[in-house]
Formats: C-alpha cells, structure tokens, sequence
C-alpha cells in the first residue's frame, strides 16, 4: 500500500484535476445554450428553405437537367471522378469520440482512385488529415481555415460560393459535406451530405417528401430562379451543418467532462478511504511501539 505522502499527493492531483474539468462542463454548458438559442433561431427558416427546393426540383421540368447545377458528368468514370469532402470537426478535443466518428467517416469516403480534396473545418481534423495530404491522390484544401467557433452566416457564404464556383470550373465533380446531427438533447450522429450536383433524392428521408405535382411555371425561365435560389441554398445547408456541429461538439465535451467529474469524485473517495486506512495503520503502529518500547522499559527496571 502506498504511504499517507503519496496518496496525499494523489488525492491533490485528482482533486485539480477535477476542478478542470468542472469548469469545462460549465464552459460548455454556456456555449451550447447560446449556440442552441442560434439554432432555434435559424433552423424554421432552413426547413423552410429546404421544403423549398425539393418542391422545386421535384417540379422541374427535364430539360432543367441540363443546368450547370444539376449535371452529374456520366461521361466522366468513376475511377477518374473528383471528390471534394467538406469535413467539420472541432478545434479542441476533450470531447469523446466526436472527433473520432467524424474523421473515420470522411476517411472511409476517401477513394483510392479519381482524385480526393479535403476541406477540413477545425484543427483537430486538419492535425489529423495532414498525413494523408502526402498521398498522391489526396490534397488538404487550405480554402477552409476557418475556426468552428460561433460559426456566421458570413463564413458560410464563403465557403458555398468557393464550392459553387470549383464546381461550375469543372475542377471538382462531387461535393459532399461531413458533420454532427443533433438527434436530441443528449444524442448526436455523423451524417454525410452530397450537396453537389443537386439531386432531389439526396435531401429526402422517404419517398413521401417527394411532391408529386410537377405542375409549375418559372419566370423569367429555370435557369434564373435556379442561379438566385442555389446559392442561397447553398449557404443555408452548410451554415446548419456548422451549427449543428457545434451544438454536437458542446454537448459531448459536456458528457466526457461530466463523466470524468463523476469519475473524480470516485477516485477521491477511494482514495479517501486508502488514505485513511493508511493513516489508521500508521497510529496503531506509534501506539505499538510506544506500548513495546514501554514494557521494555519496565522489563528492564525490574531486572
């Protein structure tokens, strides 16, 4: 066992220890009520948003597949494809697996052939994705330096006009998006969004959101209301997924650090009773060898 020293050590490392990680729960806790007042704030006018377009794509006519927006380059195989994957992940870690599920997701999406683009949102996935940029088919776009603190409209916009415009240079062929989903106030999933080229199917949970009147008129004509609405679209769609993924992140770095606080306290009291035991068998061995030291001084008087 060890001595009273070591576990008072311990017991004051522990107990700092938890005092950190008490103070980032609550860190946290205030950021994620600010970042879900935002949520609350802008997500009616995204569902809007998207009930939108798929009730437009759903009425387009078909020679609107020939827009620029819409064209799936079937002529190009799929070995020689272009792919760049928008990857959303937090600056810090301390978070649980949050990271992990994120990077493992858009490493499984990176193909051996064709040609991979990484545009990583946050230092843990851009720490992590920088040995991969060594490989000849994969490069680490350095477009997306951005933070993934308190995400803005304005970075959003950013990174959907860049997008649209690699994408109408022919530079990338599919676009795909990979972020945290909050499922509820406890519970969050990796999912992964193919925004380019626009599809219906691909902002559908079942076939019933589908609409199946294709009667509409576009004015002046498709190609305008598609040139005005898509980039606004563009912009909503990735500033819900930079939300979303910072409400994510806080809510796991919530539980990772109410989990270690939880498991402090534990060690705290374990060590508590260690300490004490130790304490006790120091005291009962002073009282021995003051007894033992006593009756051999009584044994030698009496000799």
């Amino acid at each position: 066992m060890a001595n009273m020293h070591e576990i008072k050590e311990r017991i004051k490392s522990v107990s700092d220890i938890k005092k950190i990680t008490n103070a980032m729960y609550l860190i946290s806790s205030s950021k994620l009520k600010k970042a879900r007042k935002d949520l609350d704030a802008t997500e009616p006018y995204f569902e809007k948003l998207l009930y939108a377009m798929r009730s437009i794509l759903s009425r387009m006519p078909e020679e609107a597949d020939e827009l620029k927006f819409f064209d799936k380059r079937l002529h190009i195989p799929t070995e020689k494809r272009s792919k760049l994957i928008i990857v959303i992940t937090a600056d810090k870690g301390m978070c649980g697996a949050y990271n992990h599920n994120v990077i493992a997701k858009a490493e499984s999406m990176i193909s051996d052939t064709g040609m991979n683009y990484l545009s990583v949102m946050g230092q843990v996935g851009r720490m992590y994705f920088q040995r991969l940029d060594k490989k000849d088919n994969v490069t680490l776009d350095k477009s997306f330096f951005y933070t993934t603190q308190n995400p803005t409209l304005y970075r959003a916009r950013s990174i959907a006009e860049e997008v649209l415009e690699r994408f109408h240079k022919g530079e990338v062929d599919d676009v795909y998006i990979v972020y945290t989903d909050m499922q509820g106030s406890s519970e969050y999933e990796v999912k992964v969004q193919q925004i380019l080229p626009l599809d219906v199917t691909h902002f559908v949970k079942s076939d019933d959101d589908i609409t199946k009147h294709h009667e509409a008129e576009f004015y002046p004509n498709i190609e305008a209301v598609m040139r005005h609405l898509i980039p606004n679209f563009m912009k909503g769609l990735i500033y819900g997924a930079m939300i979303e993924s910072f409400c994510s992140e806080q809510q796991a770095r919530m539980s990772a650090m109410d989990s270690a606080t939880t498991s402090a306290k534990d060690m705290l009291h374990t060590l508590s009773l260690q300490y004490n035991r130790a304490r006790q068998a120091a005291i009962t061995q002073e009282i021995t060898e003051i007894c033992s030291g006593s009756e051999a001084q009584n044994s030698g008087g009496n000799f």
